[in-house]
């Protein structure tokens, strides 16, 4: 099995890149899968429904990752509920629009998507190492493969849940800070991990925005209204394959400039 997951797509730009680099990533890597972050979709935050059938649709993504931007924009709130392929953060309020995980399937094979959010610095009903055990627990003989993203802020709690799932998942992939880390690996139980995949979006900003408008912030300490950057767009994204059993054999960072 090989599944393709794109980092978090940060508006336009992001967008673009991903419109211009997954054919020629579907061509060289073949996934059975792939599996996008469209937190960020937007202007840089949450993602409308236009923008989910396009990537879901037009592009033939197999599923959709949200994160603390999911609720964003109401539009959206009745196609969390209604399409399937579109996963928020399963530890949000049950009552929440959407769900928190989905099994999709193609050719007899079933991958479960699975969507965390971290509790450091970041806001959840419950505990999401708790929630990922309940999970499991549920999956148990509906999936072949289980990937799990984990929309988190700090590296420490995205290591953590690596350890914590490993051997009773594919791949556990960090979201959320929009710059890869450089410590992608399969840990010992099978599990592929990666602290976060980084962003698809303007490498030239400031974690996708615009440069200046965040040096402003930083430099005056006043409010101000961000707007996605357009410099030098990049995406990020993990190749993972794995094996009949479930289990990680590696993972690949892929990390390329969008064409000119």
């Amino acid at each position: 099995m090989r599944l393709l997951f794109v980092g978090d797509v940060v508006g336009s730009p992001g967008r673009a890149a991903l419109r211009a680099l997954l054919p020629d990533l579907r061509a060289r890597h073949e996934p059975d899968w792939v599996v996008v972050n469209g937190e960020n979709a937007a202007g840089g935050l949450g993602i409308t429904p236009p923008l989910a059938h396009e990537m879901l649709d037009d592009l033939g993504v197999d599923a959709l990752t949200l994160g603390n931007h999911a609720y964003r924009h109401r539009e959206m709130y009745e196609l969390l509920d209604t399409d399937d392929r579109i996963v928020r953060p399963a530890n949000y309020p049950k009552g929440n629009p959407g769900r928190g995980y989905t099994v999709i399937e193609r050719d007899g094979a079933r991958l479960a998507v699975v969507n965390l959010i971290g509790t450091v610095f970041l806001e959840a009903a419950r505990s999401p190492f708790a929630e990922a055990d309940a999970i499991l627990a549920e999956l148990r003989g509906k999936a072949d493969h289980v990937l799990i993203d984990f929309h988190a802020e700090a590296t420490s709690e995205k290591i953590a849940m690596g350890w914590h799932l490993d051997g009773r998942a594919t791949a556990c992939v960090g979201t959320h800070t929009h710059v890869p880390t450089a410590d992608a690996r399969v840990l010992p139980g099978g599990t592929a991990y990666v602290s976060d995949v980084g962003m698809t979006g303007a490498r030239g900003g400031v974690i996708g925005v615009k440069r200046e408008q965040a040096l402003e912030r930083f430099r005056t300490l006043m409010p101000i209204r961000f707007e996605t950057s357009p410099d030098d767009p990049w995406l990020n994204g993990v190749l993972i394959e794995a094996g009949d059993d479930g289990l990680a054999t590696g993972i690949e960072q892929i990390l390329l400039p969008a064409p000119s």
